[in-house]
């Protein structure tokens, strides 16, 4: 028989419950378990940057929670985030917020993180405290590290731009927006403007330390880098940092990522596994030689030739008297001047190479055979010295959680473009990002959902 919904009046009364609409494996029920402890000290932190009289404000704790909501689930439009919070019981239920109590606006957002957030840095501090329970739980080895960065699209208009050589880096600070103050602030920071002195081709007013890129082969576009270092175990990411989207700069934040992980958690990896631009000669000696850190990462060399003639490799180097030794067993030598910031420069005699019989092969064009060779040339050795090895080739294959976070971030959190302007509004979505990874992380490796019985009864039947 066709069934038919009563039309009675309702109820006047209902007893309900908002803990128990929420599933017992759902997401939000297991991130907060770490959420709680992330958040514990919130007060204690901003607690410099409240006054201590007039009208109460809107709890610090609630807004971060809220935009944790929103980063897990790739919701970074404060105005929907609102929207979703206010209709979905799950959600209210994560910011402790009951059937009656009232969303905040999302302006509140723009005010927050434009001040209290970003002047106490709350937002690098719960991503610490939430990597602090990572460590806790045994979720990271400490023993070995990856690095790389990913290109992340900047709220900047290409026909709004103009070209680099007509923009002027003075600006009064007082009539600036956000993120042009920010640029200004950064001028001399190695992430930003201290990275490389070329003029970029483009620059966007409204966002000009965003780097105009062609890196991913396809239409240029201005973005920033959104640098991960990940410990291998897990996958968890234990720092993340932005910077101008070039490999200098990323070289650079690499190396404060691994110095502020020391300094904050005590962990020094054994390796680091990178790709080859993390390979030039000053990164692997830093790593070498000043952290005792065994560089998992193909070395940049130049030096092989395409016309058919002999390369550096065909030379045989002499340690201990500091030459090198020619196919035609021939000495080049040294002044111990040193070129080009860092390389030193190798000549054979000018007599042994003009009669020499292998002269065509060797410097067709020149009366001598120069050889250059860095002064971190030792460190670049223990890193060839490593390629081909069992670690090196596991190493590899760990370089691809890397690379698979930041799919997860593009795909599933939906960050392939910027909604803050300026490097501390790209800082910002950063962090929260990465610590929406590692809460997911926490989640899916240490809380269970609990068994269905229903499920395991059908099954036996």
């Amino acid at each position: 028989m066709m069934g038919r919904q009563t039309a009675d009046q309702a109820r006047l009364f209902y007893e309900f419950h908002l803990d128990e609409r929420v599933a017992a494996d759902h997401l939000l029920r297991r991130i907060d378990v770490f959420a709680s402890a992330a958040l514990g000290d919130l007060r204690q932190t901003l607690a410099d940057h409240y006054s201590h009289t007039g009208r109460p404000s809107i709890d610090p704790e609630l807004l971060l929670r809220m935009l944790i909501v929103g980063y897990c689930y790739g919701i970074r439009s404060e105005r929907r985030l609102c929207e979703e919070i206010a209709d979905r019981l799950t959600f209210r239920w994560f910011c402790r917020l009951d059937l009656d109590d009232k969303v905040p606006d999302h302006s509140t957002f723009s005010k927050n993180r434009h001040g209290r957030f970003r002047d106490s840095d709350v937002l690098r501090h719960l991503f610490e405290r939430v990597v602090l329970a990572c460590i806790t739980a045994g979720l990271v080895g400490g023993e070995g590290f990856a690095v790389d960065a990913s290109l992340i699209e900047a709220d900047a208009n290409k026909g709004r731009s103009i070209p680099g050589a007509e923009w002027r880096k003075e600006r009064d600070p007082a009539t600036a927006s956000h993120a042009v103050k920010e640029y200004l602030a950064t001028l001399d920071d190695a992430a930003f403007g201290a990275a490389t002195e070329v003029t970029p081709k483009f620059v966007s007013p409204s966002d000009p330390a965003a780097q105009w890129t062609g890196a991913m082969k396809s239409a240029a576009f201005f973005a920033y880098a959104n640098n991960y270092l990940i410990d291998v175990k897990a996958g968890i990411i234990v720092d993340v940092e932005a910077s101008r989207a070039i490999r200098q700069a990323e070289v650079g934040a690499a190396r404060t990522m691994i110095e502020r992980t020391e300094q904050r958690f005590g962990l020094k990896p054994k390796l680091l596994a990178a790709d080859t631009a993390y390979g030039s000669a000053p990164m692997l000696n830093w790593l070498v030689e000043e952290k005792g850190i065994a560089p998992h990462i193909p070395v940049i060399d130049k030096s092989a030739r395409e016309d058919g003639s002999f390369s550096r490799a065909d030379f045989r180097y002499d340690e201990d008297d500091d030459v090198y030794i020619c196919p035609a067993d021939k000495l080049l030598r040294t002044s111990g001047t040193i070129v080009n910031d860092e390389q030193r420069l190798y000549r054979g005699a000018t007599a042994d190479c003009r009669s020499c019989p292998l002269k065509s092969r060797c410097c067709p064009k020149e009366p001598m055979r120069k050889i250059p060779r860095s002064i971190y040339e030792a460190a670049r050795d223990v890193a060839r010295s490593l390629f081909g090895t069992e670690a090196y080739a596991q190493s590899r294959r760990d370089r691809k959680k890397v690379e698979m976070q930041f799919a997860h971030l593009k795909r599933i959190l939906r960050l392939d473009r910027l909604r803050l302007r300026g490097p501390r509004g790209a800082r910002d979505e950063f962090l929260l990002a990465a610590t929406a990874q590692n809460l997911r992380k926490l989640a899916k490796l240490l809380i269970r959902p609990p068994p269905d019985h229903g499920a395991a009864c059908v099954a036996s039947a």
